[in-house]
């Protein structure tokens, strides 16, 4: 990959206009100025609440093609912006969110239950920004769209496990 030209902000390589940069940022959600993958995360809440209508076989097929997808999202919008994994790509914050709250239907939990959609957003964002061993060490050493996705899909794991012990023993 090619180092990015001085004094070009990678933002501005972004266009909305392209399918793959507009998944990749999450609809404009990545492109905030602030915490750009809280962003991600919450911006991914109107489209879990539209998943988690249909069946738990077909949300977990929908949120893997999402993830697979996600691969390529983040790989070609990484190139056009010459910057791996840069804060404004955030598919991945919506994909690990997605599996964070696959327990839930699981589960037989209220989909729409706002304690355990704040429950699993804390969850996510705690695992996704910490980066416990193993996430951290995927973090540093796979690369490309695979890399980006990689880790965010095992704190949504890690966070879908730690929401299914809460809902269970508390």
């Amino acid at each position: 990959m090619s180092q990015p030209s001085r004094g070009v902000n990678p933002i501005e390589r972004i266009k909305l206009s392209n399918p793959w940069h507009l998944l990749a940022v999450g609809f404009g959600s990545g492109l905030s100025k602030i915490v750009p993958g809280t962003m991600g995360t919450l911006a991914s809440i109107p489209f879990y609440l539209l998943l988690v209508q249909l069946p738990p076989l077909a949300y977990g097929i929908v949120v893997i093609i999402a993830a697979l997808v996600g691969i390529t999202i983040c790989q070609k919008t990484s190139d056009d912006m010459q910057v791996h994994d840069h804060g404004a790509i955030v598919w991945d914050e919506f994909v690990g969110f997605w599996i964070t709250m696959s327990v839930v239907p699981l589960m037989g939990l209220p989909h729409y239950d706002w304690q355990t959609l704040l429950i699993g957003f804390v969850l996510f964002r705690i695992f996704d920004m910490v980066k416990p061993w193993p996430i951290s060490l995927l973090d540093r050493h796979v690369h490309g769209g695979f890399g980006i996705m990689i880790d965010d899909v095992l704190a949504g794991v890690f966070a879908a496990i730690s929401l299914w012990l809460l809902v269970l023993y508390y």
